[in-house]
């Protein structure tokens, strides 16, 4: 297994390969499985060759593996990170005729999820400088029928899951973290995944922690749901002749459980890389843009480093035709989306729209560099004075 500075000196030789003027990707997940190939190649041979291709012993050493670094007892991997807020809202007994809130800036899945599980999203506004939902927003939604909360730890940055979990433990109501952009981060010293009732992950190729296709895993102390969990994931059955639920198929490949354990090793480095890269932003851009904030005691694992301006579709065309990909995220919220319209009647999430009119994402990963950072603000800076 390749050591932690044996990474760091090969990611160093890549930087020096830098070159001013290069088309710089929103995402370095490729130059990431560059650096990790043979080692990857190594397990998926091994793989290959013991027939085992779905869970089996590899699954279980991911799992077990996974959760000791998250530091819970229970790791159910499945197929991806959709299928894990499903398969665990089932498990933490979420049911039809309940409610669970959501925030509408995120990805479509968190709600799209609460709508396969039976339920009805009761969409919350955010805190625009941090993306997060607060529990002062959460607490104003709240209605006796809500059975569940979901935080999402988004673009990397933990929710502030103390006070969240203050008010889901007094309203008595579940709090699942939606943590498929913030393997690495943590809050207060425990990692996200660690800090509400259960978490679910994704692990689909651009994440933090990523495989070679989809993934994804529920995390939870709680050994009810996780045993629910592991039932819902195979059709509903403990040994495929007898069925105790409606469930799903939905089991995570031995090939991407290989993969996933190869990159797990290097995850501490790539969070410190990550966050160096977003000080080097937070240094280069200075007052150009509104940096993202974040709770106290959290410390993020940049998966996107989102900036906000009113000048936001200049500033992308500025980067753009410099050969810097960037990208406006959840421009049109969920619950402005049309499936959602049902659920969304008397949504006023002044927050949530203020993020999706000004966001703007400035590509991120652990391979990329303080010269890339330069080169955003330089542009931008050019774009700002022409205007």
């Amino acid at each position: 297994m390749q050591s932690g500075s044996a990474w760091r000196n090969r990611v160093g030789a890549a930087e020096q390969g830098s070159v001013a003027g290069m088309t710089v990707p929103l995402f370095d997940s490729g130059a990431q499985l560059e650096l990790l190939r043979g080692e990857i190649d190594e397990r998926v041979r091994s793989v290959i060759d013991s027939g085992r291709f779905i869970l089996g012993p590899e699954v279980e050493a991911f799992e077990r593996e996974f959760s000791a670094y998250l530091g819970v007892d229970h790791v159910v991997g499945v197929a991806n990170g959709t299928d894990a807020l499903t398969i665990a809202l089932r498990a933490l007994g979420v049911r039809a005729g309940d409610e669970v809130v959501v925030p509408s800036f995120t990805f479509y899945a968190t709600a799209e999820a609460v709508v396969s599980a039976g339920a009805r999203p009761v969409f919350c506004d955010i805190d625009p400088d941090t993306f997060c939902l607060t529990a002062q927003a959460v607490e104003r939604v709240l209605t006796p029928a809500v059975r569940a909360v979901i935080p999402v730890h988004l673009f990397g940055t933990p929710a502030p899951m103390v006070e969240l979990q203050a008010l889901a433990t007094e309203r008595g109501v579940a709090l699942l973290e939606d943590a498929a952009q913030a393997a690495g981060a943590s809050l207060g010293g425990r990692r996200a995944g660690a800090l509400g009732d259960a978490a679910t992950f994704s692990f689909y190729p651009s994440k933090n922690l990523f495989c070679l296709g989809d993934g994804g895993a529920i995390a939870t102390n709680d050994s009810g749901v996780a045993e629910r969990a592991r039932l819902l994931r195979t059709h509903g059955s403990r040994d495929k002749r007898t069925y105790d639920a409606v469930g799903y198929n939905s089991r995570l490949d031995a090939l991407q459980a290989a993969a996933l354990r190869v990159a797990l090793a290097h995850l501490d480095d790539w969070t410190a890389a990550r966050q160096r890269f977003a000080g080097a932003y937070a240094d280069a851009l200075g007052d150009l843009v509104i940096h993202p904030g974040h709770p106290s005691a959290a410390e993020p694992a940049p998966h996107m480093y989102v900036v906000r301006s009113d000048d936001r579709d200049r500033l992308g065309q500025a980067l753009a035709d410099s050969g810097i990909e960037t990208r406006a995220l959840y421009a049109v919220p969920i619950h402005r989306q049309q499936p959602m319209a049902p659920y969304a009647q008397n949504a006023e999430l002044p927050g949530t729209e203020l993020a999706a009119r000004t966001n703007l994402a400035l590509p991120m990963g652990p391979t990329r560099t303080a010269a890339d950072a330069r080169a955003v603000a330089e542009t931008l800076r050019q774009a700002l004075n022409c205007a």
